[in-house]
């Protein structure tokens, strides 16, 4: 049991000296720590706008205070709407980034896919959240997409198995 357990860490010890698979775990470390923020910044905007949505939320409450927080405000919808945007996109990327990087991809091309996503996932935060002109938050998610499926690509074509 032992050396199962000694292989399985030698394997795994290989697999973290791998530069490819490095990169990729720091920019999805970094990506997903960006989404779990996210979830902090919904409540930040709950309490600061008074704009909750479960009565267990209000239960202290009067009634009429209920009333008045048991509500929708347009600041914490749209954090939940990016919210809900990374979930789309940043759990595909992982996915598929780690895929990606198992293929034996060129370390710079690897580092610009991850180093493009994360850059755009960055941005789109800033342009949702800080409600920023269109075309801006639309381009940034079209990058974004455009870079999980070229490494979809890269992965289909090494390993395709039909």
């Amino acid at each position: 049991m032992s050396s199962v357990l000694s292989c399985k860490s030698t394997k795994m010890a290989e697999l973290m000296e791998n530069e490819v698979v490095r990169a990729f775990s720091t920019y999805a470390v970094i990506v997903v720590v960006k989404m779990l923020l996210m979830g902090p910044l919904t409540s930040y905007n709950r309490f600061a706008r008074g704009s909750f949505s479960n009565e267990e939320d209000v239960a202290r409450k009067s009634s009429e205070e209920k009333k008045q927080l048991l509500k929708t405000h347009p600041d914490v919808e749209r954090v939940r709407r990016c919210h809900h945007n990374d979930l789309e996109n940043i759990i595909p990327f992982v996915i598929v980034g780690l895929l990606y990087a198992l293929t034996g991809p060129e370390l710079s091309v690897a580092l610009l896919h991850f180093r493009i996503f994360a850059g755009a996932r960055i941005f789109h935060t800033i342009a949702y959240i800080g409600a920023l002109p269109q075309p801006s938050r639309a381009l940034s998610w079209v990058v974004g997409m455009l870079v999980t499926f070229s490494m979809a690509y890269r992965v289909l074509n090494t390993v395709l198995f039909l």
